[in-house]
């Protein structure tokens, strides 16, 4: 399985569902970086559940514990290890599902790729993968500010379902995205936001929807041409979240509809320094960053698990019929926000160090 990301500053994931925790292993971490496990637990408590009533009811504190590489509060330049013990795993909720496949779930696939699942909450495949993901892209953030003071990294809800939120990606704080439940800084469009999630909820159905993520202050040269561009490798980042069915970046999809006399970033001298006059680019061309707003969109599906009966099958191919158990998200994009943060500090910090090993200078 693929579970190591990055090149220089590597992250290897590991755990399941309701096995007895999840963890990650990151190594290339410079040393002499500051870190603790309060910076560390601040973004899990982003992303643990149970954090509000529009989020799984699943109870886990998500407490984490440094095991290795970190000595008096500074990164060795060793592996750190990081743990997160699962608490309030039920796994006798699955027991249905033992023997038969979840649509649009991993459940038919793992199976028959392995010969053998993990049917407790998915597994491998849940989406509680992802605290190794958060807690490595808490030190991948201290790497990039060590590197780079200026540097921000802002992710939020830009619509759910066919809700749009209006959101000046330019300025917003995360303070801004984290004042309400749904984590959109639009406050009159995040409320419509709760009231359609309680509402599908209690309909036993479930919403997705996009988040917009923006990077500020991004030195440029961040990038490897050919293969590991940085959008090329924002993509894959992001495309490895759970429920994740898109991703572009900059003008995306919409410059299909536009001109290269419209499309086109003008050169222009601000500042003493070379920059753009427009910024359809989202701040890389050629695969490498040029020092503008870099800005990308991840859409997500609606949550496969849900309280409606659906048509499947069972593992010994039979027709049959279900109706999930469990506490699962109705919408998982308040959650997945510093998850899409997270990968982007990561896919960000192995540029800059790749960059550094060949004699980086901020331009």
């Amino acid at each position: 399985m693929g579970n190591t990301f990055g090149q220089l500053f590597r992250v290897t994931t590991f755990g399941e569902s309701h096995g007895g925790g999840i963890g990650v292993v990151i190594d290339g971490c410079p040393p002499k970086i500051d870190i603790s496990e309060a910076e560390i637990q601040r973004e899990l408590d982003r992303r643990r559940p149970g954090q509000s009533k529009i989020a799984t009811q699943r109870k886990e504190e998500d407490r984490c514990e440094i095991l290795s590489g970190v000595f008096e509060g500074k990164t060795l330049g060793t592996s750190i290890g990081i743990l997160v013990r699962n608490k309030d795993a039920r796994p006798e909720d699955y027991a249905a599902i033992a023997k038969t496949f979840r649509p649009s779930h991993a459940d038919f696939t793992y199976e028959a790729k392995y010969g053998i699942r993990n049917w407790q909450g998915g597994g491998r495949a849940s989406a509680r993968e992802t605290i190794g993901r958060v807690a490595a892209g808490a030190i991948a953030r201290k790497v990039l500010r060590t590197l780079f003071s200026k540097i921000d990294i802002v992710a939020y809800v830009a619509q759910i379902h066919e809700l749009a939120a209006k959101v000046n990606r330019s300025k917003v704080k995360i303070s801004d995205v984290d004042a309400n439940i749904v984590r959109c800084p639009d406050e009159a469009m995040a409320k419509k936001m709760i009231s359609l999630i309680e509402n599908t909820r209690a309909g036993g159905d479930s919403l997705g929807g996009v988040i917009e993520c923006v990077v500020r202050n991004a030195p440029v040269g961040l990038g490897e041409p050919v293969f590991d561009k940085l959008e090329a490798d924002l993509a894959k980042a992001m495309l490895s979240l759970p429920a994740t069915k898109g991703f572009e970046i900059g003008s995306g999809f919409s410059a299909t509809r536009m001109r290269g006399s419209e499309h086109n970033d003008a050169f222009e001298m601000r500042g003493g320094k070379v920059r753009t006059s427009t910024n359809y680019s989202g701040g890389i061309q050629g695969g490498i960053s040029n020092g503008e707003e870099i800005y990308f969109r991840v859409a997500f599906k609606p949550t496969a698990t849900i309280a409606r009966e659906q048509e499947t099958v069972t593992v010994s191919r039979e027709s049959t019929k279900l109706a999930a158990r469990g506490r699962h998200d109705p919408c998982v994009l308040p959650r997945a926000v510093p998850m899409v943060e997270a990968m982007a500090a990561l896919v960000l910090c192995d540029h800059a160090l790749r960059q550094h090993a060949i004699n980086f200078s901020e331009k």
